[in-house]
């Protein structure tokens, strides 16, 4: 027995083995392409919207154009029974997404919204389309490439990057906005899904020798009756309601961030420049503590402490909505929204991951990840309704009351004292 747990520690690979390797490389790249076209959407086309005279309302209800989010597991079965004819089963299909989404992108800009914003509503669409097509495959690909031991930190890391691309929307695209017309902003964007290119012309194929499902049936079929089967039906239907809720709270509070800073004072630029500074910090130093508490502690344990830090942070909006346009405050709020919120999601994405069956990882991961869209989708379009009816500071206590759930069901799907790590 003692050779045993000698041969295991052996074949463990160590601290420095598990931080400093390539795959931990390319899960930063994964992370900043596919977090690139969201904020696109919930950052800078709602700033976009509101310069232009868009009503909180309308810009409310653009939330709808992400349905796909929602819906991508009904054609991810077909990305993974079918693989585009050339770079492989994964990056072939990267590549078709990525260079859709970078001519979605700097088409927008070009359209007036206040003289067709049905035009605008289509291109975001396709860009909401395109954007869940791509997190499919990279979501997938990243599945394949990351032995169960690193799912943890290379989820923290992929999430850290994820964020920090909201700051090309959010803060660079804002701060040129005051000084370049529209169209120039989303054709600077659209240009940095060029990383993602570099990324799918560079990598190699996570499996060298794919097993792709043999029929459509199959692809359909076998990954929903795999978790079924695995986790059971009752364990499988808290898991699924645990999915939708957990980020509930927090995906309403920031929904509306960007017409919040307008609308209580800041200047675009402000707004650019200070969340800029603020992300940037709290991303690096979310990073390097969540990687040790993701290797350290296990990915449960992470979940329970990181959603108390996301429930605390969504009261930092009601703070900022009461004290007004405070620039030390919007630092504040914007920073612990990065470093708090960023970890908890770096868990609940490695959570997924572990539910996930290699074999089946397109699938399950798209099903898995469309629930956590829901809310993102479904109750934010109304976000700007609550707002107008009652105020920025009763709806972010509001958005705080709904966080509550979700950490309640930790208490089935993640206890705390479960040994599970990695």
């Amino acid at each position: 027995m003692m050779a045993d747990v000698a041969q295991s520690s052996m074949n463990r690979p160590s601290f420095k083995d598990t931080i400093l390797n390539r795959r931990m490389l390319i899960c930063a790249f994964t992370g900043f392409t596919s977090g690139l076209p969201l904020y696109i959407l919930i950052q800078l086309i709602p700033a976009w919207l509101r310069v232009e005279g868009i009503g909180l309302a309308e810009i409310g209800f653009f939330a709808l154009i992400g349905f796909p989010y929602t819906w991508k597991f009904m054609w991810s079965p077909i990305m993974d029974r079918f693989a585009v004819p050339v770079l492989g089963r994964r990056r072939g299909w990267m590549l078709v997404t990525q260079l859709a989404l970078l001519v979605s992108i700097a088409a927008m800009g070009f359209i007036k919204p206040d003289l067709s914003i049905w035009t605008v509503a289509y291109l975001a669409a396709a860009v909401a389309f395109f954007s869940a097509s791509q997190d499919i495959v990279l979501d997938a690909y990243r599945r394949e490439l990351l032995p169960d031991i690193e799912l943890g930190l290379g989820n923290v890391i992929h999430v850290q990057t994820y964020r920090l691309a909201g700051l090309v929307p959010g803060a660079l695209a804002l701060i040129l906005a005051d000084h370049l017309p529209w169209h120039i902003v989303f054709v600077v964007v659209a240009a940095f899904m060029g990383v993602g290119l570099v990324l799918t012309l560079v990598i190699q194929e996570a499996i060298a020798d794919p097993s792709p499902p043999r029929t459509m049936r199959e692809a359909v079929v076998e990954p929903f009756r795999e978790f079924a089967q695995r986790k059971g039906l009752r364990a499988a239907a808290l898991i699924l309601a645990f999915l939708f809720l957990y980020k509930l709270g927090d995906s309403m509070a920031t929904a509306l961030s960007t017409p919040f800073y307008l609308d209580i004072g800041f200047s675009l630029t402000q707004i650019g420049s200070i969340a800029k500074l603020a992300s940037l910090i709290a991303a690096i130093v979310g990073g390097l503590i969540g990687g040790v508490v993701m290797i350290k502690l296990s990915i449960n344990r992470a979940l329970w402490l990181f959603g108390v830090v996301q429930i605390v942070s969504i009261l930092g909006f009601a703070l900022l909505a009461e004290v007004g346009a405070d620039p030390w405050v919007l630092g504040f709020v914007v920073a612990f929204e990065y470093l708090g919120v960023g970890l908890g999601t770096a868990a609940f994405i490695a959570f997924i991951a572990r539910m996930t069956n290699p074999v089946f990882a397109a699938t399950q991961f798209a099903l898995f990840t469309a629930l956590t869209s829901v809310p993102r989708i479904v109750a934010n379009s109304v976000t700007g309704l609550i707002v107008e009816s009652m105020g920025w500071t009763n709806f972010f206590l509001l958005c705080t009351m709904l966080a509550i759930p979700g950490m309640l069901l930790l208490f089935k799907v993640a206890p705390w004292n479960e040994p599970t790590h990695g």
